[in-house]
């Protein structure tokens, strides 16, 4: 698991890649009991967050502080496989965080003027000037303080102490949140007794829950220069930064992933449970080999698996590293649909509309047939969407983490806003979700203060 040590987190190293999941996720969590959180509810948040460059109506703003925007570097390549997945029957859509979610289409990008939006970009540095903000870098907070059962603030690595005077604001990630929490004594008493942490709120749900998306992915080699592979090489690398300077357009601007869409594993599903990306190369993905002419991937991933992980401390020592045991298929279901996924994927790269751009796959490869080859190959290949959430679950029942406020059930003054308060995870990328939940807690913390 890749954590982005840099201001603005994961949307300062991710792909850019601008989803929502699909509108009945958050009615799902509203009928859970998170009142206040159907897709109706958060929609405005969304829409508050954006400055889309190519749509504003009801599902999207603009104005916002968060650049939002249609792709500038696709590919010949991309539309092809377009129409590949039209002779699967499968639609184009041009916007899939719109009306419907359903079909292949350009994901919009966190980019402006085709420079990365980043939180740190579209909400810090407007901000850098503020009297009543102040940012610490090389500032790793040891744990949480608390006096009378309420949060009073954080203890750095080196002995400071910073004081709240209103709450605690706790955003460091699925992981990071749950580990914190639990090296201040907020999690399972058994298992931080077990570590040598005094248990201070005996509280099971802190680091369970845990969800991701597992990535499998088809490789194929293309027939010419149709992908960013070239690129790699130093004298095309050059190029490409000129031609980026010059144009705004290339490999540099591209995400690589700005291609893909949401289609079923199981035909019955209420919605898209698989999300498509095309890698505009093939060197994205670890291990694999060179090609001479490059190669083109599409990624597939199960959007709504049913097996839990768990994040866990190794000690209570503050500078280790957390366990995180991910639990992928765990839950049969979940291994079924994923292969589904990635049986769809090769299909689409064998359709006559990519037969031109497309030489042969070569991963999974031909001797990749039957049910156990898959499952053989998934566990060679396999690989974290770097989707993790739900580990600090919101809900309305006594075992959940947090309220629908995202107020810490058991404890005064802290409150946790980030991917880990998601009940189930959303079915697609999360990164402009996590926005909203932002967006919104700001109105909330406004509300109660």
């Amino acid at each position: 698991f890749t954590q982005a040590r840099v201001i603005g987190g994961g949307s300062a190293i991710n792909a850019q890649i601008y989803t929502r999941g699909n509108a009945l996720d958050y009615d799902e969590w509203r009928q859970m009991g998170c009142d206040g959180w159907s897709y109706e509810d958060v929609l405005p948040y969304f829409r508050k967050a954006e400055d889309n460059d190519t749509w504003d109506n009801r599902w999207h703003g603009k104005g916002g502080p968060l650049g939002v925007s249609r792709p500038v570097a696709p590919l010949p390549i991309c539309e092809a496989y377009f129409k590949a997945a039209a002779e699967l029957g499968i639609p184009r859509n041009d916007d899939m965080t719109g009306e419907t979610q359903d079909g292949v289409g350009y994901y919009q990008l966190t980019q402006r003027d085709a420079r990365r939006s980043s939180a740190a970009m579209a909400y810090l540095a407007p901000n850098r000037g503020r009297a009543n903000l102040t940012v610490r870098t090389n500032a790793q907070v040891r744990r949480l303080t608390f006096d009378a059962g309420r949060a009073t603030g954080v203890e750095l690595m080196d002995g400071t102490r910073l004081t709240a005077a209103a709450e605690v604001i706790l955003s460091s990630g699925a992981i990071g949140s749950p580990r914190l929490l639990m090296l201040s004594g907020i999690g399972p008493a058994d298992h931080l007794a077990e570590v040598g942490v005094t248990p201070i709120l005996d509280q099971p749900g802190v680091g369970s829950n845990f969800q991701d998306h597992l990535d499998l992915f088809a490789i194929a080699e293309v027939t010419g220069p149709h992908t960013y592979d070239r690129y790699a090489k130093p004298l095309w690398s050059a190029v490409a930064g000129l031609q980026y300077l010059l144009t705004k357009k290339g490999p540099v601007a591209s995400s690589l992933f700005e291609t893909g869409g949401f289609w079923y594993a199981d035909p019955d599903a209420r919605s898209p449970d698989i999300q498509l990306h095309l890698g505009l190369g093939s060197g994205i993905e670890a291990g694999v080999a060179a090609m001479p002419n490059g190669g083109v991937t599409l990624n597939s991933a199960y959007l709504r698996p049913r097996s839990r992980g768990t994040i866990r401390l190794a000690s209570s020592d503050p500078a280790a590293a957390p366990l995180i045991d991910p639990n992928y298929w765990e839950d049969p279901h979940d291994r079924e649909m994923s292969i589904r996924g990635l049986k769809l994927a090769r299909e689409i790269l064998r359709q006559p509309a990519l037969k031109a751009f497309v030489l042969a796959e070569r991963l999974p490869g031909p001797e990749v047939r039957t049910d156990q080859d898959y499952f053989d190959y998934a566990c060679r290949h396999a690989k974290t969407d770097h989707h993790p959430a739900g580990t600090c679950r919101m809900g309305s029942d006594p075992a959940a983490v947090v309220d629908a406020r995202l107020r810490l059930n058991g404890i005064a003054g802290l409150r946790v806003v980030d991917a880990s308060i998601m009940p189930t995870l959303v079915s697609s990328n999360t990164n402009a979700p996590t926005i909203m939940i932002a967006e919104k807690a700001a109105d909330m913390i406004r509300a109660d203060h």
